[in-house]
C-alpha cells in the first residue's frame, strides 16, 4: 500500500480522486490515523452533490459518522491505479538487489527512475514526477 507521505504530496500536488468501489482512504481528522476505509456499494457509497462529493456511511450504527466531505479524505491509490494513472509515460517496474522497487517513466522525453521500498511507493514517485510536471491535471 502507498504510504501516507505519497499519498498526501500526490493531493497537494493536485491528483485529483473520484471516489469508486474498492479505493482505500484515510480520515483525515484526529482520531483515524491508524485506520484505512474502503468505498464499498454497500458501506461507504460517494454522493455527488452540487457543493461537492460526499462520502456516506450506510449502516454504521456503532460511531457517529454519517458522512464525510471529500476534502477530510485522503485516498490512497492502489498499484494498479498508480501505474494506469502513468499512462504511456510508464516504462517498466524492476525489483533492485536491496530490495527496493524502480519504476522507469518518461517525462518530457527523458526516461528517468523513481525509487519506493515497494511497487506502490516506486509508482507514486513516478507519478508525483508527473502530476508537477502536467501542473496536477490527473485524476483517479
Amino acid at each position: 500500500m502507498i504510504s501516507t507521505g505519497l499519498a498526501r504530496a500526490l493531493q497537494e500536488a493536485g491528483l485529483h480522486w473520484h471516489p469508486a468501489s474498492g479505493d482505500a482512504f484515510r480520515i483525515e481528522r484526529p482520531g483515524f490515523e491508524a485506520d484505512v476505509f474502503t468505498v464499498s456499494d454497500m458501506t461507504i457509497e460517494p454522493h455527488e452533490f452540487d457543493t461537492g462529493t460526499i462520502l456516506g456511511f450506510n449502516g454504521t450504527t456503532e460511531w457517529a459518522l454519517d458522512s464525510l466531505a471529500l476534502e477530510d479524505a485522503l485516498w490512497l491509490p492502489r498499484e494498479d491505479q498508480l501505474r494506469d494513472l502513468l499512462g504511456g509515460t510508464f516504462r517498466l517496474l524492476r525489483r533492485l538487489p536491496q530490495g527496493e522497487y524502480a519504476v522507469e517513466a518518461e517525462l518530457g522525453g527523458d526516461v528517468t527512475e523513481y525509487r519506493g521500498p515497494n511497487p506502490a511507493d516506486a509508482y507514486a514517485e513516478a507519478l508525483l514526477a508527473l502530476v508537477a510536471h502536467s501542473g496536477g491535471n490527473r485524476a483517479g
